[in-house]
């Protein structure tokens, strides 16, 4: 099975975000967004919560590792340009080799949100998933409810493809889910 190792990116920015990997110095900062975020990212993701901490934190870099070698996916930090201070998390993860697919992920620490930092960095992903991940498509998959996530999808160009029943499990209850899709040909 090949492992297709990509290099970490390099000047993933627009001048006002730029993605990066992870750093071994991201935990504390890691920890502080995510705790200031429960209100809102919380709300749709379970790892999001007053319990995490920097153990939490270095676990999850360490994943984030070990899935860019594998390459299996290609999660990175949304920082501010220039300033570096941490605005969220981005990813293309759950990677489909075989039918060339992955999804796109993302999270905006409340104190950035309703700024546009998911639209920007989700251009630059969009573009290192084509361009670099070689995928056909990127699937973003939000719960029905999650109107800022679902608003983001399509300020990506995302095609709405409908509502997949019981497709996620939040705080341990299955929801529906909209399902949209960017394809190379959309850009």
């Amino acid at each position: 099975m090949s492992t297709d190792i990509l290099p970490y990116p390099t000047g993933l920015t627009d001048g006002v975000v730029e993605l990066r990997v992870h750093r071994d110095t991201d935990a504390a900062a890691l920890t502080e967004a995510v705790r200031e975020s429960v209100d809102t990212v919380g709300r749709w993701q379970d790892w999001c919560d007053p319990a995490y901490d920097i153990d939490d934190a270095r676990r999850w870099m360490d994943l984030c590792r070990k899935d860019w070698l594998l390459g299996d996916g290609y999660e990175m930090l949304i920082v501010e340009a220039g300033s570096g201070r941490l605005l969220g998390g981005m990813g293309v993860n759950q990677r489909n080799r075989e039918q060339r697919f992955a999804n796109l992920g993302y999270w905006v620490r409340e104190s950035a949100q309703r700024r546009g930092i998911a639209t920007r960095a989700g251009r630059l992903a969009i573009a290192f998933a084509f361009g670099t991940v070689k995928v056909e498509r990127l699937e973003i998959v939000a719960a029905h409810d999650n109107l800022p996530s679902r608003r983001t999808a399509e300020r990506l160009g995302g095609s709405f493809e409908g509502i997949l029943r019981k497709r996620l499990v939040i705080k341990g209850t299955s929801v529906d889910a909209a399902m949209y899709s960017v394809i190379r040909e959309d850009l």
